[in-house]
């Protein structure tokens, strides 16, 4: 996609942190699950997750997405390098590595908040990963973000 005065902007994959990013405490909401969905018939949609509540496998069971678990930010992206070009979008200092290596990287400031490296290596910050995935569904609310 063309963004006007900031570039071109091209992915197959999106890829997602799990715990503070898709769920918190572990849980995914419902109305996420299905934008998950509705985005799986864009995009490939990844999940890297370490998994710290011992639920990734259960939340995201019958989800037309690829789960893979890590144990480091070093592991996040070179797992995410695998399906490049993509869009990255976490919330912690383990995103970090991921956001920098993604045409386009989104931080999510939820109920888990934040960490600042997570902020500033991000091109668009959200308060809720539905806001980011309704950017992604309907491009035109990321032009009107990131157009200059």
């Amino acid at each position: 996609m063309e963004i006007p005065n900031y570039g071109n902007v091209e992915f197959q994959a999106v890829i997602f942190d799990f715990n503070g990013t898709l769920g918190k405490e572990g849980r995914i909401d419902e109305e996420v699950k299905h934008l998950l969905e509705r985005l799986a018939y864009k995009y490939t949609v990844v999940v890297l997750s370490a998994d710290t509540f011992g639920t990734l496998e259960e939340e995201l069971s019958g989800l037309p997405v690829r789960v893979e678990r890590v144990s480091s930010g070093a592991e996040k992206r070179r797992i995410a390098e695998g399906y490049a070009p993509y869009v990255a979008i976490g919330n912690g200092n383990n995103d970090v590595e991921m956001l920098e290596g993604a045409e386009l990287a989104f931080c999510v400031i939820g109920p888990e908040g934040a960490a600042i490296d997570t902020l500033l290596a991000s091109d668009v910050v959200v308060r809720d990963v539905k806001d980011a995935i309704a950017m992604l569904l309907d491009e035109k609310k990321l032009v009107a973000t990131l157009r200059r």
